[in-house]
């Protein structure tokens, strides 16, 4: 397969992946294109690019800005913003849970806590809610605190727990 198609078969599959984590297609595609071009590129040539309109690259810059995930800059003597993202792989993938945490896992915890305390002498129904969302809060607790000690960890200790898990599964 040639650069150009691979480039290209790697930006689709992306977007694609990103629809099903949530995020819309567009703004997966930028990150793609960003995350496999070695320099800032501006607004205009993130257009041309991917083909389509500035509106919609604007927009979706400005949502992976505050993702944290790709940054604006500028070159000296040039009045045109450039945009890049980490080129690391793992330390943007630590960035991602870390923003999944604060955007879902928060807040759905905070609603599940604040449902778990239902007065239960209404009835076998009431107990069976707070029965179900307490077993949702250990869930979540325990996805969090997985997201947390991914993020606060470096890639080989990640690589190692992995594989030490596969190894006992065996």
């Amino acid at each position: 397969m040639e650069y150009i198609q691979a480039k290209e078969e790697f930006i689709q599959a992306w977007g694609a992946l990103g629809s099903s984590w949530g995020i819309n297609k567009t703004m997966a595609q930028i990150f793609a294109l960003l995350i496999v071009t070695p320099r800032s590129m501006t607004v205009e040539e993130i257009m041309e690019e991917l083909s389509i309109s500035r509106g919609n690259v604007s927009m979706n810059l400005r949502l992976l800005i505050d993702w944290e995930i790709v940054e604006r800059t500028t070159k000296k003597g040039e009045r045109k913003d450039y945009y890049y993202c980490e080129r690391d792989v793992w330390a943007l993938c630590r960035k991602v849970a870390e923003q999944r945490k604060d955007r879902e896992i928060k807040p759905v915890l905070k609603v599940l806590e604040q449902v778990n305390n239902i007065d239960t002498t209404e009835g076998e129904d009431a107990v069976e809610l707070k029965r179900v969302t307490s077993e949702l809060i250990d869930v979540v607790h325990l996805t969090d605190q997985a997201l947390t000690t991914f993020t606060n960890s470096d890639r080989s200790w990640v690589s190692k727990t992995i594989l030490s898990m596969m190894k006992k599964k065996k």
